[in-house]
């Protein structure tokens, strides 16, 4: 009875071993954040790349603290590019380039999944070698921002971010201050989902002062603002990118105070792209190219495309053969107090109110 009670305990305690020896095992497996000193870019790189290395990492910085990039990390990027899941979370904190060097903060490849919080990413600009998403590259990933900001960037499409067939999500986040010739906030044909934060006092070259969309776009309770473009579409233009089309839905979303050169100061869109307003609001907008130009939307039924190719050559289309559009829908929408029309041409979008001059 003795000995089997003995070989009971001794079977006991090995198992216990066991399960101790493998605790630590598990408790390894979930690793720990990383912490970056404030401004040590160094530190900030090396995290980066293990976090690239191992597939997953969190990196925290250092509460409002200024990280600057004062050379390229490789070619274009300032940072190490985004192959594996990484996190990374400040409080107020900033990275930005100050350098003779052009290159944009951050590049997801494709595959490569970038979340920020409280960061706010600036003053990347991009030469005629690669010239896309001065702030921010999507390009086949996934991007998320939360309470972030993308300012103060230039590029030739996408000033601030080009989200290039990826996923990008953007929560309670801010664009603004951003130069392009296409998209000067954001240029997207992927996914974009925005909900809250706002796009605003973004410049546009030619199309699309604060957003150039050529794919499936939610804008839900977002501010369009103070935008403005040289040619169509102040605050949003919709077209495609190398072939790539997609709806465009706004909800509970206000476009205020945006400016085309020629048409569409608030919003142009292109032939093959619908548009769909909920709860929305498109009002003192402005477009300069005429008395019957649409100063809220307009929707002429002409293509619009534009093609990025490998090199740093861009074909754009911009065809004035009348086709039949998409309908551009209002459901508990207003476009109003826009000049000098709300909507142009006379009766493309149901519901609006076409001739009044000066949208009263």
């Amino acid at each position: 009875m003795t000995d089997t009670l003995r070989r009971a305990t001794i079977t006991a305690v090995t198992g216990l071993g066991l399960c101790l020896t493998l605790l630590p095992t598990g408790a390894a497996q979930a690793r720990a954040a990383i912490r970056v000193a404030c401004n040590d870019v160094t530190a900030l790189k090396a995290a980066i790349n293990s976090a690239n290395t191992s597939g997953s990492g969190s990196i925290l910085l250092a509460p409002r603290c200024v990280y600057t990039l004062s050379s390229a990390d490789n070619p274009g990027d300032g940072l190490p590019e985004i192959t594996g899941n990484v996190r990374i979370t400040g409080d107020d904190t900033t990275v930005e380039r100050n350098s003779g060097d052009l290159f944009r903060i951050f590049h997801v490849r494709q595959g490569g999944s970038l979340s920020l919080k409280s960061i706010t990413a600036r003053y990347g600009e991009l030469g005629t070698g690669d010239s896309n998403g001065g702030g921010i590259l999507n390009a086949g990933g996934t991007l998320t921002l939360t309470d972030s900001t993308v300012r103060s960037n230039k590029a030739s499409t996408g000033g601030g971010i080009w989200n290039q067939l990826g996923t990008l999500v953007m929560k309670n986040s801010t664009v603004s201050y951003n130069r392009a010739t296409f998209g000067g906030g954001v240029a997207t044909n992927g996914t974009m989902t925005m909900d809250g934060g706002s796009l605003h006092d973004n410049s546009g070259a030619f199309w699309g002062g604060g957003l150039a969309n050529a794919g499936d776009t939610k804008l839900n309770n977002v501010s369009v603002a103070h935008n403005d473009s040289g040619d169509l579409g102040g605050g949003i233009v919709t077209l495609a990118i190398n072939f790539e089309t997609g709806p465009l839905r706004l909800n509970s979303t206000k476009v205020t105070g945006n400016i085309a050169r020629n048409d569409g100061g608030g919003i142009r869109t292109g032939a093959d792209e619908p548009l769909s307003l909920y709860r929305s609001a498109v009002v003192h907008n402005t477009s300069n190219g005429g008395p019957t130009t649409g100063g809220g939307i307009s929707n002429p039924g002409s293509g619009l495309g534009l093609h990025i190719g490998t090199s740093t050559r861009k074909e754009v289309k911009k065809s004035s053969t009348k086709v039949t559009p998409f309908e551009v829908t209002l459901i508990r929408s207003a476009v109003v107090k826009n000049y000098p029309t709300n909507c142009a041409p006379p009766n493309s979008v149901p519901g609006c109110d076409n001739g009044a001059p000066n949208g009263s």
